[in-house]
C-alpha cells in the first residue's frame, strides 16, 4: 500500500524579492540568500525585466528548489511585485529583500529574532543606527530623513528609517493588510497601516551598501513627491478597504464613553467571574471587565484580534482568542469553564442567530449566563442598520423565544435608550443615512445622564434590548433575585 504524501513543511521565512532589470546582481544576491542558515522559501517576482534577469533567475530556480519564480504579466512597479509576493508567501515570517546588493542577507537572523521571541509583529531594519554603511548621497539622506519625519508625524511612531527595504512581518499580519501602492509608495503605505493597527514594531540596526545611478539605482525625485502624498493619504486618513466593514462603527462607538458606561451598568449585575466576551472588537467592554478571574476576549476578524492582543498582552487574567459563532471552530473554548458569555452588539451580525445561540450554550458551564445586547424594534430597521452590518433588529418576545429554543431559561428581558428611537427612525427611515453624523453621536453621548433619568429603570420600549439567559443544570453564577433587583438601577 503506497504511503500518503506528506504535506509540505511550513518554512520559517518567506523572502520576497521584487526584481526588475537586475541581471548584474540578482544571481549573487540569490546565492547569499540561499546560504543564510534559516529554513526558508525564496519568492522572486520578476516585474517584466528586459535585460535577461528573468533567464538568470529561471536557471537558478531549476537548481535550487527553494526558489519560486513568478512572472508579472506587465511591468507594474516595485509595490505591485511586493504585493504579489506577499500573497504567495507561505512562511511564518515574511521579509522583503531588494534584488540588488545594497542590503546584506546575513542579517536575516537578527531581523527575525524579535518576532521569533514573541516581542514584535513587525521589524524594520534601520540603516542609520550605527552599523557600517556606505556613505549615502547627501540629498538622498536628506530626503530619507524628511520622509521618515513626515511619516512619524502622521503615525506617531519613532522610526529612524521608514524608507528601509528591510521590513519583516508575521505572515498573518501582512497578509491581513490591504496594500494598494504599485511603486515606491509601498514603504510609507505599509508603515502607516501597521501603525494604525497598533502592531508592535521593532527597529534593528543593519549595514547598508548603497549604490549610485550608474549601478542601477531606480528611485528618483518623482518618487519622493509620490511618497509625500502616500504618507498624507494613509497617515492622516483611514483606508476603508484595509479594515473590516464594522471598523468605522466600532471606532465611533469607542468614543461614546458615557453611553458605553451606561450599557455596562445595565449588564454588570449579571456578569460573573469567568467571562467569554464575543465580538470584543477594540476592547471597549473588555476594559470594564478587567479585574475578574478570567476574561477571554474574542473576535473573528484578524485586525481586531491583533489589536486586542497588543492592548491586553501584559494584563493578567485576559486571554485573546479567535471565535466566530457562525462556525463550530471555537467550541473548544469551553475548556475555560465560563460562567458568563457577554454578547454586546454581536447577535444581529450573525448569519444564523439561533445556531449561534446554541453554540453559545455549549460554551457555558451549567448554571452560567448569557448576556445579550441587541438593537430592538423591527420597525426601525433601515439604512443605518444596513450601513453598520445589522442582519436584523429584534422584538423582545422573538429573542426570548430563540433563547429558549437554544436551551436557556430567561432571567430578565428589558429595553434601554427609549428616547433615541425617534432619532434612529429619522436618520434611518426618513433621511436614509448610512451612518450617524459625528455631531449627533457626540451630542447624544453628552445627553446620556439626562436620558437615563428621563427613561427610568425599565422603559416600555427602547432602541436596544437586553435579555439574560441561564443555562440549566447548575446554580446561577449570580443570584437571580439579586440580579433582577439591581438591573437597570446601578449608578
Amino acid at each position: 500500500m503506497k504511503a500518503m504524501a506528506e504535506s509540505p513543511k511550513t518554512p520559517t521565512l518567506s523572502v520576497v524579492i521584487p526584481c526588475y532589470n537586475e541581471r548584474a546582481t540578482v544571481a549573487e544576491l540569490l546565492r547569499r540568500v540561499k546560504e543564510v542558515p534559516v529554513d526558508k522559501e525564496i519568492i522572486v517576482i520578476d516585474d517584466k525585466s528586459t535585460d535577461g534577469s528573468k533567464d538568470v533567475v529561471a536557471a537558478l530556480a531549476q537548481q535550487w528548489p527553494e526558489i519560486r519564480h513568478i512572472l508579472q504579466p506587465v511591468n507594474q512597479g516595485k509595490g505591485a511585485a511586493i504585493r504579489r509576493g506577499i500573497q504567495e508567501a507561505r512562511g511564518d515570517i515574511v521579509l522583503v529583500q531588494d534584488a540588488d546588493l545594497e542590503y546584506d542577507p546575513e542579517e536575516y537572523p537578527k531581523l527575525i529574532q524579535p518576532i521569533l521571541d514573541g516581542h514584535a509583529d513587525v521589524v524594520f531594519g534601520s540603516r542609520f543606527e550605527g552599523h557600517p554603511r556606505r556613505v549615502m548621497l547627501y540629498w538622498h539622506r536628506l530626503g530619507n530623513t524628511f520622509l521618515t519625519f513626515l511619516s512619524n508625524l502622521t503615525t506617531n511612531l519613532d522610526l529612524t528609517d521608514m524608507e528601509t527595504c528591510y521590513k519583516v512581518f508575521r505572515r498573518d499580519v501582512i497578509q491581513s493588510i490591504n496594500l494598494q501602492s504599485n511603486r515606491f509608495g509601498i514603504e510609507p503605505e505599509v508603515t502607516a497601516k501597521v501603525a494604525k493597527r497598533g502592531y508592535r514594531i521593532f527597529e534593528v540596526p543593519i549595514s547598508y551598501y548603497g549604490r549610485d545611478y550608474w549601478e542601477g539605482k531606480k528611485i528618483s525625485w518623482k518618487d519622493g513627491f509620490s511618497a509625500i502624498w502616500t504618507i498624507l493619504k494613509y497617515g492622516l486618513f483611514d483606508d476603508p478597504a484595509n479594515e473590516p466593514s464594522t471598523y468605522k462603527t466600532i471606532r465611533r462607538l469607542d468614543q461614546l464613553k458615557r453611553y458605553n458606561k451606561w450599557i455596562w451598568e445595565r449588564v454588570r449585575p449579571f456578569v460573573g467571574q469567568r467571562v467569554l466576551e464575543v465580538g470584543a472588537g477594540s476592547g471597549t467592554m473588555t476594559r470594564f471587565l478587567y479585574g475578574r478571574e478570567l476574561i477571554v476576549a474574542t473576535d473573528k476578524e484578524t485586525p481586531y484580534i491583533d489589536r486586542l492582543r497588543n492592548a491586553f498582552r501584559r494584563r493578567p487574567g485576559i486571554i485573546v482568542e479567535r471565535l466566530d459563532l457562525d462556525t463550530d471552530d471555537g467550541l473548544d473554548l469551553s475548556r475555560y469553564a465560563f460562567d458568563t458569555i457577554l454578547c454586546i452588539n454581536v447577535l444581529e451580525h450573525t448569519a444564523d442567530d439561533l445556531a449561534a445561540l446554541r453554540r453559545a450554550n455549549q460554551l457555558l458551564q451549567p448554571g452560567g449566563r448569557i448576556v445579550i445586547f441587541v438593537p430592538a424594534g423591527k420597525d426601525l430597521y433601515g439604512s443605518l442598520d444596513r450601513g453598520v452590518g445589522h442582519q436584523r433588529r429584534y422584538e423582545r418576545d422573538e429573542l426570548v423565544d430563540k433563547l429558549r429554543q437554544a436551551g436557556f431559561e430567561i432571567e430578565d428581558a428589558s429595553y434601554q435608550n427609549q428616547i433615541a428611537r425617534f432619532a434612529w427612525w429619522l436618520n434611518s427611515r426618513v433621511l436614509k443615512r448610512q451612518g450617524l453624523p459625528v455631531a449627533q453621536s457626540r451630542l447624544f453621548d453628552r445627553m446620556v445622564p439626562l436620558l437615563k433619568t428621563l427613561e427610568g429603570d425599565r422603559p416600555a420600549s427602547g432602541l436596544s434590548l437586553i435579555v439574560i439567559g441561564r443555562k440549566g443544570g447548575g446554580p446561577a453564577t449570580v443570584k437571580g433575585e439579586e440580579a433582577l433587583a439591581t438591573a437597570g438601577t446601578v449608578s
